[in-house]
């Protein structure tokens, strides 16, 4: 298979952007794909388009987002689903664009009955077979949602239970100019009663659940470092914890951070950088390396701090028993975190039969596992306190996933919030690979056949 056609422009003018994106994904269609097998010649005339196609666009064009949508559609009528979101910068391979009007799409080569448009006009069925769903059963989803959404945390944790794995990644969109829009036009259209719409939503979710025939990988890096060791929630009021592994948590707190209040100046400046880790309990979490948040940690606020009650107020509703860890943003231990993730997943790929079918679909129950997967296109969720000006240079962060990929195809966004496994984050990256499907024996093409 052929890398995914993947585009990106910047232009004042949205239909300028566009032409660009259309010129570049026009000129990669064009180029005759290898054949399906090795040594196979190219067959250009067996080449169909893309159906599903992804599209990230900054702030300057929401206002003209369905304008952007239709002309997409008119131009590559072929493409017969999008999905996409708006954010304060987006992202492709080795590039960044905040602050300046710009655009982005990839062409998915995701075969039809493996994937399936979702929006509040035709949710994601739970993950059974049914009449509503056509039979499709949805293995992960992409997950485009509105941070304004009333509870949206526990909406992206029940669309997960609706997938196979349990399993979706994505981010909240994100916009400083505009409205915060998402795209989700589906071929199938919306389901009975729920009215026509024109693929363009505010508020709720939407995005694509993919079968378990496509292939993909999903990891995530935290841009945070812990400050002490990780404490056991012992005593709260809602989100006020009030004692840690039986201790008053300003104490704790304020012990880690080797601060005291009889120095305010100096201690409200080492506060405002501090965040706040929070995960299951040991039993339900997973291991992590000293110095290093596992990926089943969120990372919120501090909020506030109750002198009176000698507790520490967070950005979330933690429970009993949950580990609370006191943690700071650090570029450099953002950076050897990113390259760490990129690492991990080049490393998959070299050996994807040790890997289970429910973090790479597709690759687990096939005749051959022995040469490594080849990346065909990627989608990386970023937080967009993130990026460039985070890691100290213009387009660092996304420069840094290049090295350590390669130059694959890659598009992405900013987000206020990221998508990952069943929950929100924040100060991560959530990097998504899509690999291409392991090489068939003789005998597993016939009975394909």
């Amino acid at each position: 298979m052929r890398p995914f056609p993947c585009a990106h422009a910047t232009h004042p003018q949205w239909p300028m952007a566009a032409a660009l994106v259309l010129t570049q994904l026009r000129a990669q269609l064009a180029v005759p794909a290898p054949g399906s097998h090795p040594g196979d010649p190219a067959s250009p005339d067996e080449q169909p388009v893309p159906g599903l196609g992804v599209v990230y666009f900054t702030d300057h064009y929401a206002a003209h987002a369905q304008d952007l949508l239709d002309h997409l559609m008119a131009a590559l009528p072929e493409v017969t689903d999008w999905v996409g979101t708006v954010g304060v910068g987006i992202a492709a391979s080795g590039v960044e664009y905040f602050s300046e009007p710009a655009l982005a799409v990839m062409l998915l080569d995701v075969p039809p009955d493996q994937y399936r448009v979702f929006s509040g006009v035709a949710p994601l069925p739970a993950a059974l077979p049914s009449a509503a769903g056509g039979g499709f059963v949805a293995a992960t989803a992409l997950v485009h949602a509105d941070a304004g959404t009333p509870d949206v945390a526990e909406l992206v944790a029940e669309l997960a239970q609706r997938t196979a794995t349990g399993q979706v990644f994505g981010g909240l969109s994100s916009a400083s100019l505009g409205r915060t829009v998402q795209l989700a036009h589906s071929s199938r259209g919306a389901l009975p009663g729920q009215g026509a719409a024109g693929g363009v939503f505010e508020g709720g979710l939407s995005g694509v659940a993919f079968g378990e025939g496509v292939a993909l990988l999903s990891r995530v890096t935290q841009g945070c470092t812990p400050i002490g060791p990780a404490h056991t929630v012992t005593e709260l009021d809602r989100n006020l914890v009030l004692t840690l592994d039986g201790e008053a948590a300003l104490d704790v707190l304020l012990t880690d951070l080797d601060i005291t209040l009889d120095q305010p100046q100096a201690a409200m400046a080492r506060l405002r950088n501090t965040l706040v880790g929070l995960s299951p309990s040991p039993a339900a979490g997973t291991a992590r390396r000293r110095g290093q948040l596992g990926a089943d940690v969120r990372v919120r606020h501090l909020i506030g701090l109750d002198p009176k009650r000698l507790g520490v107020a967070v950005a979330d509703l933690p429970e009993p028993g949950d580990q609370l860890v006191f943690c700071e943003r650090n570029p450099e231990a953002a950076r050897a975190d990113l390259m760490r993730m990129c690492a991990e997943i080049r490393e998959d790929l070299e050996s994807p039969e040790d890997l289970p079918s429910t973090e790479l679909p597709g690759l687990a129950d096939t005749a051959s596992h022995t040469a490594a997967r080849r990346i065909l296109g990627a989608i990386y969720v970023s937080c967009a306190g993130r990026g460039g000006p985070h890691f100290g240079a213009p387009s660092a962060e996304m420069q840094w996933v290049r090295l350590a990929l390669g130059d694959v195809p890659l598009i992405g966004f900013f987000a206020s919030g990221e998508i990952a496994s069943q929950q929100l984050y924040g100060y991560s990256g959530v990097l998504t690979v899509f690999v291409e499907p392991p090489a068939q024996t003789p005998r597993a093409r016939s009975a394909r056949n």
